[in-house]
């Protein structure tokens, strides 16, 4: 499964959803994850509420969770509707412990939430 960061750097969870310039996405299974890519945000017209979210739902869309610092009541509703869990951490919470967390839940067992999504996840392919 694919999960996302809200990061600036690449190290860190820093950034706000609907603010988030770039996201760093990871390939993750029982056993191992690694770096898929960086989806850099293109300037859009910020001043457009729906815009800003599309734009960035659209470079997350095949993510399964989301880790975020914040994300506002219309960002988390459009997320979620399109099967993400958006996860919200502290600033500055390093990306690779989040994955060494996922890590342990996928191999131990997964909470409900987590299942669930990866069921409906295994369904669509």
């Amino acid at each position: 499964m694919k999960v996302g960061f809200s990061s600036s750097d690449g190290i860190t969870v820093n950034s706000h959803f609907g603010y988030a310039e770039i996201f760093s996405i990871y390939n993750i299974d029982h056993s191992q994850y690694e770096p898929y890519t960086t989806r850099v945000i293109e300037e859009v017209n910020e001043e457009d509420e729906i815009d800003k979210i599309e734009t960035r739902l659209n470079a997350v869309k095949d993510c399964t969770i989301l880790f975020i610092t914040q994300i506002g009541p219309a960002a988390a509703a459009r997320v979620t509707r399109e099967k993400i869990m958006p996860v919200k951490v502290q600033e500055g919470t390093l990306i690779k412990e989040q994955l060494d967390r996922l890590l342990i839940m996928l191999q131990n067992k997964p909470p409900l939430w987590l299942q669930k999504l990866l069921n409906e996840q295994t369904a669509n392919e």
